[in-house]
């Protein structure tokens, strides 16, 4: 483990649920209980979103695969969603937090925002940051997300997903199981390709892939530091820490060679991407590649796509660029969900 944030003004005993081992569900819970006040009050821009107006609930449901999954919903009060929007989380995040932002943005333009936390991350069962199959994750998110669609005060609305990241490739993944099952697709820095920065030389990931039939759960990967690659606002890199629940160490051994071969199959299947898009991307992203979104603008069969590359941005768009830079991919998102309402 790395060494724990001691956090200014916190008590021993929180410090004490902060410090413990998130390996498992249970001090995860507990971490997130103690700390999601001081979470939502740290001052970011995410954060000065009023949820006054909306309708929030919380909820755990085991799946079909016996693991106990955390939901959450965020609707407006004062009218019916113009829209269901489906949010994938990224890699080692989580569906509160920084997400509970934008969740609430989205509903406080009037659209519905469902959100899940995958097996592993979050408050999920699972083992912190484990992926043994991300086909698994994919149909677990399928799922959860068709219920959601069947319920009858939904089922007339259009669906939307929304990718960040490695919830991007969960996005896409879901699109290519279900070609014909959703509206659009809203895609911020997608995880179509892992820029090749962040990814071994070729011959340490040919020894990781030989260790990791022995050894699935170990955390031997060599990462840089994600929130310096993806944060360009310091103060906004240095919030980050707060979200106490994420997965932070080196990735472990299986998770990481199941994104890599999920970003391959994914380059390899542009072609076949199908519904209308929104890619969002910055120019100076170094944790996933901007090419690969402009490739995959280019390549998918879709009539109804758009390619949007911000100068200067980093990968963290909604959270760690400069707030008028965040505010800029807001309201790109809301105008083009708008207008295919």
């Amino acid at each position: 483990m790395g060494n724990p944030v001691k956090f200014p003004g916190v008590s021993k005993e929180l410090q004490k649920i902060l410090d413990a081992d998130m390996e498992q569900v249970g001090h995860r819970r507990q971490a997130r209980e103690a700390f999601k006040d001081i979470q939502l009050s740290i001052d970011h821009v995410l954060f000065k979103i009023p949820g006054d107006g909306l309708k929030m609930k919380e909820s755990y449901e085991v799946n079909s695969r016996g693991l106990e999954i955390f939901s959450k919903s965020w609707l407006p009060k004062s009218s019916s969603p113009r829209a269901v929007v489906c949010f994938c989380h990224g890699y080692g995040d989580t569906c509160t937090f920084f997400a509970e932002g934008i969740a609430r943005k989205l509903a406080s333009s009037g659209y519905g925002v469902f959100a899940m936390d995958y097996p592993g991350f979050g408050l999920s069962e699972g083992l912190h940051g484990y992926v043994p199959s991300f086909d698994k994750l994919v149909d677990d998110v399928i799922e959860h997300y068709s219920k959601v669609k069947e319920n009858l005060e939904f089922c007339a609305l259009p669906s939307f997903l929304f990718g960040q990241s490695m919830g991007g490739a969960v996005a896409l993944k879901v699109h290519l199981k279900q070609p014909d099952a959703w509206n659009g697709a809203i895609l911020v820095a997608p995880m179509c390709k892992i820029a090749g920065d962040m990814v071994p030389a070729w011959l340490v990931t040919q020894i990781l892939i030989g260790v990791a039939k022995l050894l699935p759960k170990w955390k031997l990967v060599p990462q840089k530091d994600l929130a310096e690659s993806a944060f360009r606002d310091v103060k906004k890199r240095e919030q980050a820490a707060y979200n106490v629940i994420a997965y932070t160490h080196k990735p472990r051994l299986r998770t990481a060679l199941e994104m890599l071969r999920t970003t391959e199959e994914i380059e390899r299947q542009l072609e076949k991407v199908s519904l209308p898009l929104l890619i969002l991307h910055g120019k100076a992203d170094k944790v996933t590649d901007p090419s690969v979104s402009k490739a995959l603008y280019e390549k998918a069969r879709s009539p109804d796509k758009k390619l949007n590359l911000y100068d200067d941005a980093y990968h963290a768009l909604l959270e760690g660029e400069p707030d008028e830079m965040i505010l800029r991919v807001f309201g790109d998102i809301i105008s083009w969900l708008d207008a295919h309402c």
